[in-house]
């Protein structure tokens, strides 16, 4: 019996095919090969994955409180799907706080937070028709209001 001869790994390129290159770069990292990593992208990926975890707060945040608003400004429409997406909103928050503590000081950033603000009255608008002056520059309640299980904006 023969031993087949192992050809050279051809390995795939960042811009060629991302998901087999993540699954190269793992391998060649468990295995200490880290001559053939691929350093740059590497570094690129990991500080992609912070920037997802703060887009998918953002992105929590910013529904949240578009149905704050929307709980807020049009009482007689109020609904169980407004309120059930008001606490699955917070759940998602308190979950990310807890997996990412770091995320904390992310929400404390003025940048940030009139992000996630103009990102809400944007959804707000949209999902109301503007049908409630929705113009402030901020939001009328903190974030941790917004957190707060027992915090119903009247």
């Amino acid at each position: 019996m023969t031993v087949a001869k192992m050809r050279p790994e051809t390995l795939v390129g960042y811009d060629d095919d991302v998901l087999l290159w993540s699954q190269q770069q793992a391998r060649l990292l468990r295995e200490g090969r880290f001559a053939e990593l691929d350093i740059e992208h590497l570094a690129d990926e990991i500080e992609d994955v912070g920037k997802s975890e703060k887009r998918e707060l953002a992105s929590c945040c910013a529904v949240l409180f578009a149905h704050l608003l929307k709980w807020r400004f049009q009482p007689l429409i109020r609904s169980d799907s407004w309120r059930a997406t008001v606490r699955v909103q917070r759940a998602r928050v308190a979950l990310a706080l807890k997996e990412t503590p770091s995320l904390k000081a992310v929400m404390r950033h003025p940048d940030w937070r009139r992000d996630v603000w103009f990102d809400a009255l944007s959804q707000a608008r949209k999902d109301m028709r503007a049908k409630a002056d929705l113009s402030p520059d901020e939001p009328p309640w903190s974030i941790e209001d917004a957190l707060d299980p027992d915090f119903w904006p009247n």
